[in-house]
């Protein structure tokens, strides 16, 4: 492969991670930001998940799945490297979602990760139940379970408000 050729197959791929970010970002970050209830753990994961597609570069097959897949992992961590002290999620980084519920955000924050993140992925990303195993690198039936659990819960947690 000629130099040139290299070139435009990094091109390529940026331009790709590109069009990713350009679509998804938004979606993901509120997705992110309704698992951690952290509006910085949210920004941070989100775009070291994009930074890191974009250093993997071709070894990434579907940037879209990777991305959201290290954003809600490297969220995860870093959720559970805050110290169990800490009071909760500062919201003054100016950066919020102006769509949330706060109620139901506050439910979410009370599920499993795995349930949280397989509620988020379904309704907040409005993604397929397979897509959803692909993103966590899970399977189908996990994720069914998670889901009906999650929404088992969150029915427990919120009550019933439409009635």
């Amino acid at each position: 492969m000629s130099l040139m050729d290299t070139a435009a197959v990094a091109l390529e791929r940026y331009e790709s991670v590109e069009a990713v970010y350009r679509a998804d970002a938004d979606r993901l970050w509120r997705a992110v930001y309704a698992f951690a209830g952290d509006t910085e753990i949210a920004s941070d994961a989100v775009a070291e998940a994009y930074a890191q597609v974009l250093r993997r570069g071709a070894a990434v097959r579907d940037p879209a799945a990777w991305t959201w897949r290290a954003a809600f992992r490297i969220c995860a961590a870093a959720l559970k490297a805050r110290p169990p002290a800490d009071p909760g999620p500062a919201e003054s980084t100016g950066q919020i979602d102006e769509y949330a519920d706060p109620d139901l955000l506050a439910a979410l924050r009370r599920l499993p990760d795995a349930q949280r993140a397989a509620v988020i992925l379904f309704y907040y990303a409005d993604l397929p139940i397979r897509d959803i195993a692909a993103r966590l690198g899970s399977n189908s039936l996990a994720v069914r379970a998670n889901l009906s659990r999650g929404r088992t819960r969150l029915r427990q947690l919120l009550g019933d408000r439409n009635g």
